[in-house]
Parts: C-alpha cells; sequence; structure tokens
C-alpha cells in the first residue's frame, strides 16, 4: 500500500479524505492537533491502514522530528495533502498580532516546512504526489478574510513553483481551491447569508467534501501522473 500523509485530518474535509482513502486501499498517515470520536472510530474499523499522529504545526521546529519518525515507522512516503489550516476571521485594522502571526505559521509556514521534509522520502525514490489544500478566498477575497486569503493564495503560488523543482522526478504537485463547505469552519453561516452563497452557486449548494475528496483520489492516482503545477476549484460553480 502507498503511504499517503492527511494534515487536519481529525474532521471535516481532512476526516473525508482519509475515510476515502482508507477504502481505497492506502495507507493514511492522519495528523491533528486532537483526535476526534470520528477519526477514532476510523481508526478501530481500518485498524491495518489507518493511523495517527497528535501534532501541533504550532511546534514549527519539531516538524523535521515528526517526519522522521513517520518515515521510520511507516517507509516511503508517496502522498502529501497539506489540509491543516487555521480560519481565523477579522477586520485587518483591529485583528490582534497574535492572530495574524498564528495563520502566517500554520496555513504557510507549517506545509511548507513539512512539504520540505517529506519532498526527500519523494526525491530518493523519484515518484510522489503532493497537495495543498487552498480556498477560493484565495482568489477572490471576502471581507473579514484578509489574512486568511493571503494564506491560501501563498500556497497557490508554492505549488506551481514547487512543481517545477520536483517534476523532473516525477513528482507532481498540486493545489485544490474548494469553495465554501458544510464543515466546522462554516459553522457560523446561517440565515441569509448561507442562502446567498448558495444562490450564488450553479448547483445552488455549497460544495461538499466528497467533492473534494474525489480530486483528491483522482490526482493521487495513476492516471494523473501528467498533471502538475494546477490549481482546481471546487465550489459547486460558485465562482463560474
Amino acid at each position: 500500500m502507498k503511504n499517503v500523509i492527511v494534515t487536519g485530518c481529525a474532521k471535516g474535509l481532512g476526516l473525508q479524505i482519509s475515510k476515502m482513502l482508507s477504502e481505497f486501499d492506502y495507507n493514511v498517515i492522519g495528523i491533528s492537533r486532537t483526535p476526534t470520536e470520528e477519526y477514532n472510530a476510523l481508526l478501530t474499523r481500518a485498524q491495518k491502514n489507518v493511523f495517527f499522529y497528535q501534532f501541533d504545526f504550532a511546534e514549527v521546529r519539531e516538524i523535521s522530528s515528526l517526519v522522521k519518525l513517520m518515515t521510520k515507522n511507516h517507509g516511503h512516503i508517496y502522498g502529501l495533502i497539506n489540509n491543516a489550516a487555521l480560519g481565523h476571521d477579522g477586520v485587518l485594522a483591529t485583528m490582534h498580532e497574535s492572530s495574524i502571526r498564528a495563520l502566517l505559521k500554520i496555513n504557510i509556514e507549517a506545509p511548507i516546512l513539512l512539504t520540505k521534509y517529506v519532498s526527500r522520502s519523494m526525491l530518493l525514490n523519484r515518484y510522489g504526489r503532493i497537495l495543498n489544500i487552498s480556498s477560493i478566498i484565495g482568489s477572490t477575497g471576502f471581507t473579514g478574510l484578509s489574512v486568511y486569503g493571503a494564506t491560501k493564495s501563498a500556497l497557490t503560488g508554492f505549488s506551481k513553483s514547487l512543481a517545477r523543482e520536483l517534476g523532473p522526478k516525477d513528482i507532481t504537485v498540486n493545489t485544490l481551491a474548494p469553495g465554501y463547505m458544510e464543515t466546522n469552519m462554516t459553522t457560523g453561516l446561517s440565515g441569509e447569508k448561507l442562502q446567498k452563497i448558495k444562490r450564488r452557486s450553479c448547483l445552488g449548494r455549497l460544495a461538499d467534501v466528497k467533492d473534494v475528496a474525489n480530486m483528491v483520489l483522482y490526482l493521487l492516482s495513476d492516471e494523473a501522473a501528467g498533471i502538475t503545477g494546477a490549481t482546481f476549484t471546487i465550489d459547486a460553480g460558485s465562482t463560474a
């Protein structure tokens, strides 16, 4: 089985990706700050190919040690899904500096460092898949999400240049830009605000975590070997 790391694995999109990968015979190496009942249930149900590492990506200096441990325990890493992120919102002028620093560290510095160390395993084996989870906010913008949007836009630029660096070794790097989804990060949406977002969509609904997870499965597959440096928007047609 191929080893795939999924960050932010315990809930929302990361949990759905982990579930689907486990069903398609990947070894899921999940990383999250805290476990959840849902992920623990997955661990019990698929204990042969689902694993869990508790880690806080605010501890960026420990990322190298984490990758060494995972590689020692599981061997070569085939895929990396950089999904973990903070979703703090706030108007920039009044946003606390500590919140800004946290967003930059968790959403940009941590995935870059994790990719740095995981890609070494891929380079040695001359193949691999890296998927960075961005957001449509990185290109469309949204009031109160300027810093969050900046971090997601940064991931897109990171993916494009990294795809050129790693392409000669048959390692692909792509970005997924989901729209609003019914996850814990959008629990504050309700009433007219939620209906307005749905009306903007071609399909009259929010994107679903399964929509994104299915694209992850495809980009990890052999059929997607020729796709790299691309950004895939999955938003039920909200930005069409």
